[in-house]
């Protein structure tokens, strides 16, 4: 029987939507897979170490006393940010003469670093790599090949760093603990870490991290983790962080993971349209296969051999279509691998065979809970059918095959996505589009065919007889033209979708970090400096750089109650609340930000605080609630008032905390602005520098360039698996147009047979068509405008502007594919003879 089906094609529609579904699930699962093996046996080699304490002063000896007692090997590490400029005759100039300056993150390493994996220098920008052997020699740093361009300078030539000048010995190509810090986004100078102290480059107010490294056997290296807890957790030691091998590059993982998020987010998607299809597909088997039951009933098989019988068969397309998509969702994960090549910086092992069981699995549940409904009641369909054709199922039996399939498919989901969160969210909006969706269209129908049969004044309203007859038609089979009207609906929508994506949502992705964003950030300028630095940079055509005041404070009371930072289990609320913050005051808001709650205060003369959304949600306050905050010996206090939403993507200069210029102008302040600057122009700042060289110039050009390469990969990812959705979408598509093909074609015969001309037939089936895409077509187009503004928000954090286009784009497009595959469908029942065609249905 399942040959038989295959070779009649009764089968084609069921297993294609099976191998798509499984498909979308394994590429992702399988790339998923190896990114989690890779992280795992990288991790060490990505913090150089098996454990790290982090401090913000100099790590406690305590801890180097204890990691010694076990037996454990130890190593430090002191990075910071500072200038460094070219000096001894650098690029033509003379003895002693400074070049241009550049800031760098200076990295000062002890013996022995790293105690896991490798770094990696060469001899010069172009030549080739070798493993380290050591640390820097006395006198001499290792650097990026950036700082050489930037300074112009080559391996030999020397620098000057802080109160010293050394040599260039030789360039890093791969230092794998380099992390995402702020401060490691500049150029990295490697230093020995007793020559730091020569520089007199470490005072007061430095902004430095200190590392302490661990290596050793695992159980030695357990038994300092449980010590190093004891002491840290809790906020029993301020300033002070652990690092485990789970938490090496934790921004690089948190890049992958929303990468992965969105991937798996798209597989769900294909999923919920196979689904669809898998459901349609099954009805019109169902269909045709009644009447070859009941025969077979006759013949004497029982209703259990039946069910038995059909099971196989279905058992047979699930694996079948199970190792074909598995198979194809392997091939297709390179392709998402080449598509985040540069974001994935390691070679990564093989996966194993978890993703594609679970893809198997993911076809065997969608078998169930949506090819199994509509079987049951053709597994008791009583004999006397074949006499009787009136019998067509039953309702209840199927109804609660549904519900237990639909429980098993948002279970599917939810483990799919990695996480009740987003699997409920997509589980239950596909529940919630379907119901809206069957609802509106059967509504709808019943709604036009009553109004095309009323009559006012004793007089028809102006409708044809192929609409009214197309109307009652739909309304007659009300339940499976509902039901082809939904399937249309999620077919468009997410075809709709995805040219969204393609166009209004990766545009608006790319604009969330435009070229143009500031790529430079001036800070520690002095009051006495504002203004000529202003009129510098104003002489010199840079625009939009608006300089900042910037006070620093530490937060004390919250209601009056003092801030105890161990009171907070979150790492990151203990690390805002134990530093101080950088406040700053103005009378109008900032561009970029929105008030999300209260109002902003303007030019208030009393103290209040506008607070930024993020913040307030860690460190768990409020609208009303008082903040008292410690301000070089002096206290202010005031009520939040307002809570702001920030455009981090900007890269503007922006505060957690705004208060009234009121409040804090009398207080010492320094100044930080930010502006774009072209790179061929960046001898601009240069000659600021030289002015006033206790400014400090951070350019981010890497990061928006490291941002935006970023985007391109998992946009370009992202729409590599969109065309495994757009397969399903268009599958849909046709099983919505195909599911009522032979009540359709039997109709049309029986109009012909009872004398109804070729242009009332074709009228009519126009008329339907017109009904069917309209609708589904109108309901698409407002499906896709509110899922894509919930990616917008939700997945992209950004804002989509309302499209008034896209719904009569999405009216015209159902008119045009009910009406194509409407005509594909019945074009021969014109020309064929209305007996033939009545006898073959």
């Amino acid at each position: 029987m399942t040959v038989r089906d295959w070779r009649a094609g009764e089968l084609t529609m069921l297993s294609l939507s099976l191998v798509l579904a499984v498909a979308a699930f394994a590429s992702v699962g399988f790339l998923a897979d190896r990114l989690q093996q890779g992280l795992e046996r990288d991790a060490r080699r990505m913090i150089a170490a098996d454990f790290v304490v982090r401090a913000d002063h100099p790590v406690d000896a305590a801890f180097v006393d204890r990691a010694h007692s076990l037996g454990l090997r130890t190593a430090t590490t002191i990075i910071f940010p500072t200038m460094v400029a070219g000096a001894n005759g650098a690029a033509g100039q003379g003895e002693g003469a400074i070049a241009n300056a550049r800031l760098a993150a200076v990295k000062a390493v002890s013996p022995g670093y790293p105690l896991r994996g490798a770094l990696r220098i060469a001899s010069g920008p172009t030549a080739p790599d070798r493993t380290a052997q050591g640390i820097p020699a006395p006198g001499t740093v290792w650097v990026d090949a950036e700082l050489l361009g930037a300074l112009h300078l080559h391996v030999g030539d020397r620098v000057m760093l802080g109160l010293r000048t050394f040599t260039i010995g030789a360039v890093i190509t791969r230092e794998l603990d380099r992390g995402f810090a702020f401060v490691n986004f500049s150029p990295r100078l490697m230093m020995r870490a007793d020559a730091l102290p020569s520089t007199g480059l470490l005072g007061y107010g430095s902004r430095v991290t200190y590392r302490l490294l661990v290596a050793g056997d695992d159980a030695a290296v357990a038994e300092f983790t449980r010590f190093a807890h004891a002491r840290v957790d809790g906020g029993k030691m301020r300033g002070v962080a652990l690092e485990s091998l789970q938490e090496g590059q934790p921004q690089v993982r948190l890049t992958l993971d929303r990468a992965g998020h969105f991937l798996r987010l798209v597989s769900l998607l294909t999923a919920l349209l196979a689904a669809v299809a898998i459901a349609m597909a099954a009805h019109r088997y169902t269909r045709r296969h009644l009447d070859s039951c009941a025969v077979m009933r006759c013949l004497g098989l029982g209703a259990a051999a039946l069910r038995t019988l059909v099971a196989l068969e279905f058992l047979i397309v699930g694996l079948a279509g199970g190792i074909a998509g598995a198979a194809l969702g392997y091939a297709g994960h390179f392709v998402l691998l080449a598509s985040l090549r540069q974001l994935i910086a390691v070679d990564l092992p093989q996966p194993g065979l978890a993703p594609a069981l679970e893809g198997m699995a993911a076809a065997l549940v969608l078998l169930i809970g949506f090819a199994l409904p509509p079987l049951v009641p053709l597994t008791r369909v009583p004999p006397v059918r074949v006499l009787r054709r009136e019998w067509d199922g039953q309702a209840r039996t199927a109804w609660m095959a549904y519900a237990a399939g639909i429980a098993l498919f948002a279970g599917l989901l939810v483990l799919a996505a990695g996480e009740l969160k987003l699997g409920g969210i997509v589980a239950g909006g596909f529940a919630a589009t379907l119901l809206i969706f069957a609802g509106v269209a059967r509504a709808a129908l019943s709604a036009a065919s009553r109004t095309a049969r009323s009559e006012r004044a004793g007089a028809r309203l102006p409708a044809g007889v192929g609409w009214r007859y197309a109307l009652a038609s739909l309304e007659r089979r009300g339940a499976a033209s509902a039901l082809q009207i939904t399937a249309l609906a999620l077919g468009l929508m997410c075809l709709l979708l995805i040219a969204m994506t393609r166009n209004d949502l990766v545009a608006g992705w790319r604009k969330s970090t435009p070229p143009d964003a500031p790529n430079e950030f001036l800070i520690d300028i002095q009051p006495d400096q504002r203004q000529a630095v202003a009129s510098y940079l104003s002489a010199h055509g840079i625009a939009g750089a608006t300089l900042e005041p910037m006070v620093r404070a530490r937060l004390t009371t919250i209601n009056g109650k003092p801030v105890d930072p161990g009171a907070y289990r979150n790492d990151d609320a203990r690390r805002l609340v134990d530093r101080e913050f950088n406040l700053s005051y103005r009378a109008k808001p900032p561009d970029d930000n929105r008030i999300v709650q209260g109002r902003w205060f303007g030019a208030a003369q009393r103290s209040e605080i506008s607070i930024e959304e993020g913040l307030a949600k860690l460190i768990g306050v409020k609208l009303g609630d008082v903040l008292r905050f410690d301000i070089a010996g002096q206290s202010v206090e005031a009520p939040i008032t307002s809570v702001r939403k920030l455009d981090w993507g900007s890269f503007k200069v922006n505060f957690f905390v705004l208060m009234p210029p009121a409040a804090l102008d009398a207080f010492p302040a320094i100044y930080i602005t930010s502006f774009h600057l072209a790179a061929e122009r960046r001898a601009v700042l240069d000659g600021l520098i030289a002015r006033y060289p206790n400014l400090t110039a951070i350019d981010i050009g890497p990061i928006l360039a490291q941002i935006q390469h970023m985007l391109e990969q998992v946009i370009g990812a992202v729409q590599f698996l969109f065309l495994f959705t757009l397969a399903a979408g268009l599958l849909v598509l046709y099983a919505a147009l195909a599911g009522t093909r032979d009540e359709r074609m039997r109709e049309s015969a029986l109009l012909r047979a009872l004398g109804a001309s070729h242009a009332q037939v074709r009228a009519v089936q126009a008329a339907e068509f017109v009904v069917v895409g309209a609708l589904a077509g109108a309901m698409a187009a407002i499906g896709a405008q509110v899922l894509g503004s919930v990616l917008a928000t939700r997945v992209f954090d950004f804002y989509l502007d309302f499209d008034p286009w896209v719904l009569p784009a999405g009216i015209v497009a159902g008119i045009a594919c009910a009406g194509v595959g409407g005509w594909l469908s019945l074009r021969r029942v014109l020309t064929r003879p209305a007996g033939q065609t009545l006898r073959d249905a």
